[in-house]
C-alpha cells in the first residue's frame, strides 16, 4: 500500500456510486464504514448537483465489528427501499467493508424484495474507479436488458455517460443533435439521466454509440452478443474523428453521410495567420485512454502540434496507448503515479501540457501551460454554459481550451521581454491601477551567489541573468538547467552570456 497526495482514480466503489448517481430511480446500498461516505462532497462539490447522491450507507464504525454487521447491512437495505421506494438497487460494499466479507449480495436478496436487487462483486484491491463503473452498468445492464422488437424508426442508445464525467452532460447533446441531423432518434441514454425501466428498452435500438470505453465497453460487447446491437468504435472528438464516426454511423443504419460544418471554426483558426506561431509547439498528453488517443490526433493532425510524449492511467486502455505512442514515435507512460508524470513531463520540458487537475497542478510548478482534457476534474471543470468536447461545436471548445494557455503564456512572455520600459517595468506597477500598484516580486529572481560562499557552486554573472530572461518563460526552466549542466561539464564556476549561447548552440545540435 501507498500513500498519496493525488489519485487519478478512486477504488471500484466510487465508480459504482458514478453510475448510480447518474441514473434515477436507482438506489445503491453501500455496506461501509464512517469515512468512506463521501459522496456528497465528490457529486454535490465537484460536479455541483443539485440533489444528493442516490446511496444508503450502513456506516458500522468498530464498536460494531465484535457484533452482528450483517444484520446493520439487512436494516439498511429494508429502511432504503421503504424510504426512497426504487425501481431497483445494487448493493456492494466499500473498499474497507470488503474485508470483514459479509457478502451484501447475498444477504440482499434472502430478503426478498419486490424489486430487482443487483449485487456487485468489485475486487477493491485489484481494480479502480473506472473498471467499477464500467462493470456496474454492465450488471445493470445484463440484469435487466432483453430481447425486444426494434422501433420502426431508425434509434440507437447513447452508452457510457455518467456522474463525474469530464463534459459528458454537453456531449450528450451535441450527439444527439448530430444523430439528430442523420435522421436517427436516441432511444435510451445511460446510464446518464436513465432509469432501470428505460434500461429494460435497450434492446429496441437498431445500434449503440459508445461514447466512453471506460465505463461502457463491457455492456457495449454484452449488447452486441445477447441482443444483436452492434456498436461504435469511433469517439466524435476533433474534426477528424467526428467526419470518421458520421461515416460509421451511416455504413451500420445505411443512413446518408452528412455533416454540417457550418459551425465548425477550428480549421480555420488553425490555418490563420494569428495560429501560426502554435505550429511545432511541443504537447505532452496525459488522461484517461480514450481523451488521450483522441487528443493526440488533434494536436498533431488539426493543430499542427508535435506530441512530445503521451500516456494514460488506466491500465485497462495499456495496450492501445502504447499501440499509439509507436505510431507518434514516442515512449507511452501507463502509471497511476502522478510522481512518474511530472517527472517524465519535466524531462521532455514541453511547452504545452494536455491532461488532467492533477497536470494542472504539476504545470504550475513547473512553470509550463497546461490545457485539462480528462477526468479527474475540479469544479472548474463542470462549467455552467455550453461545453461539449465532442461533435462539432466540441472541436471549437478544444481549439479554445487549448490555445487559451499558449496565448496568455505569450501575453506574459511580452510582459517579461519589456520588463525594462519605462512603461512596464516592475516597479512601474499596473497601468490600470495608476502607478499606484506595489511592485510584483521576480519569480526568476536569485540571491546573488558566489563561489567561495558556496564552492562548487555555478554562479550566473548579471549579463547571463538578464539575457536568460529573454527566453520564453515555459521554457525559461529547461534552459538554465541546460546551461548549468553545460558549465559543469566544462568545469566553469561562472556562467556568462557567452557560456549561455554556447550551450544554447551544444544544445541545439
Amino acid at each position: 500500500m501507498k500513500l498519496s497526495v493525488w489519485t487519478y482514480e478512486g477504488p471500484p466503489h466510487v465508480g459504482a456510486l458514478r453510475v448510480a448517481t447518474a441514473m434515477k430511480g436507482l438506489h445503491y446500498v453501500l455496506h461501509a464504514p464512517q469515512g468512506d461516505t463521501y459522496a456528497d462532497l465528490l457529486f454535490t462539490m465537484i460536479e455541483r448537483r443539485n440533489h444528493r447522491p442516490p446511496v444508503t450507507y450502513t456506516t458500522f464504525q468498530a464498536r460494531d465489528l465484535g457484533s452482528d454487521t450483517a444484520n446493520l447491512f439487512k436494516t439498511a437495505c429494508q429502511n432504503a427501499y421503504e424510504r426512497f421506494q426504487p425501481q431497483a438497487m445494487i448493493v456492494g460494499a466499500s473498499c474497507t467493508a470488503e474485508l470483514i466479507q459479509d457478502d451484501p449480495g447475498g444477504m440482499a436478496e434472502t430478503m426478498g424484495l419486490p424489486i430487482p436487487v443487483i449485487p456487485l462483486d468489485l475486487p477493491s484491491y485489484q481494480r479502480k474507479e473506472n473498471f467499477g463503473a464500467d462493470e456496474t452498468f454492465f450488471q445493470i445492464t445484463r440484469a435487466l436488458a432483453r430481447p425486444m422488437d426494434k422501433t420502426p424508426q431508425i434509434t440507437c442508445n447513447l452508452i457510457g455517460p455518467n456522474a463525474l464525467g469530464f463534459r459528458h452532460r454537453d456531449d450528450i447533446t451535441e450527439i444527439t443533435a448530430l444523430l439528430s441531423d442523420l435522421g436517427i432518434s436516441v432511444n435510451v441514454c445511460a446510464p446518464y439521466g436513465a432509469t432501470p425501466q428505460d434500461l429494460t428498452r435497450l434492446g429496441a435500438a437498431h445500434f449503440n454509440v459508445l461514447m466512453y470505453p471506460e465505463t461502457g465497453e463491457a455492456a457495449c460487447r454484452w449488447m452486441e452478443r445477447e441482443l444483436g446491437l452492434p456498436f461504435t468504435k469511433t469517439i466524435p472528438i476533433g474534426v477528424g474523428a467526428t467526419h470518421d464516426f458520421v461515416k460509421e454511423v451511416a455504413a451500420l443504419t445505411g443512413v446518408a453521410s452528412t455533416l454540417d460544418t457550418a459551425r465548425l471554426r477550428l480549421p480555420w483558426y488553425s490555418a490563420s495567420v494569428d495560429s501560426t506561431y502554435l505550429t511545432g509547439k511541443r504537447v505532452f498528453i496525459f488522461g484517461d485512454g480514450t481523451h488521450v488517443a483522441t487528443a493526440a490526433r488533434i494536436a498533431r493532425d488539426e493543430m499542427g502540434f508535435e506530441v512530445a510524449g503521451l500516456g494514460c492511467y488506466n491500465r485497462e486502455m495499456a495496450r492501445p496507448i502504447r499501440a499509439l505512442a509507436r505510431e507518434y514515435g514516442v515512449e507511452a507512460l501507463v502509471t497511476d503515479d502522478y510522481l512518474d508524470v511530472e517527472q517524465r513531463i519535466e524531462t521532455l520540458a514541453p511547452e504545452l501540457i494536455l491532461g488532467t487537475q492533477m497536470e494542472r497542478h504539476i504545470g504550475k510548478r513547473l512553470g509550463i501551460p497546461c490545457a485539462v482534457i480528462s477526468a479527474p476534474v475540479h469544479v472548474q471543470d463542470f462549467p455552467a454554459r455550453y461545453s461539449p468536447q465532442m461533435g462539432i461545436e466540441g472541436a471549437n471548445v478544444i481549439f479554445d481550451t487549448w490555445v487559451h494557455p499558449l496565448v496568455m503564456g505569450l501575453e506574459e512572455h511580452l510582459l517579461h521581454m519589456f520588463r525594462e520600459d519605462f512603461e512596464f517595468h516592475d516597479d512601474a506597477g499596473a497601468s490600470h491601477h495608476g502607478h499606484k500598484a506595489k511592485p510584483r516580486p521576480d519569480p526568476e529572481a536569485r540571491q546573488p551567489v558566489t563561489a567561495d560562499e558556496h564552492p562548487g557552486t555555478v554562479v550566473w554573472l548579471d549579463d547571463a541573468e538578464r539575457e536568460l530572461k529573454k527566453v520564453p518563460f515555459f521554457v525559461r526552466g529547461k534552459a538554465r538547467r541546460n546551461t548549468e549542466s553545460f558549465a559543469a561539464e566544462k568545469g566553469l564556476s561562472q556562467i556568462g552570456i557567452d557560456t549561455l549561447y554556447e550551450a544554447k548552440a551544444h544544445y541545439a545540435r
